[in-house]
């Protein structure tokens, strides 16, 4: 995990205290559980560039392995 800081208006700092202690749970639980369940649902954005080339291979992708060990070879990846 990594340890980050998050600041709260006064209301919601409130209600996540309440919420914790009548669940019985952390807030840092609670906080866990509601970003998880928001960044699942949100549409991750595409990567630039997928998508856009046709190699004219319908197999590129089943033989990745093979293309990327051939460019380390010529030096042309790393």
């Amino acid at each position: 995990m990594t340890k980050t800081t998050v600041y709260l208006d006064s209301d919601v700092a409130l209600a996540l205290r309440q919420m914790a202690e009548a669940q019985g749970r952390s807030q840092a639980e609670l906080i866990r559980h509601a970003l998880e369940t928001y960044t699942r649902s949100v549409k991750q954005p595409k990567i630039p560039g997928i998508g856009e080339f046709d190699s004219g291979h319908a197999d590129t992708s089943e033989r990745a392995e093979q293309i990327l060990k051939r460019a380390a070879k010529r030096g042309r990846w790393r």
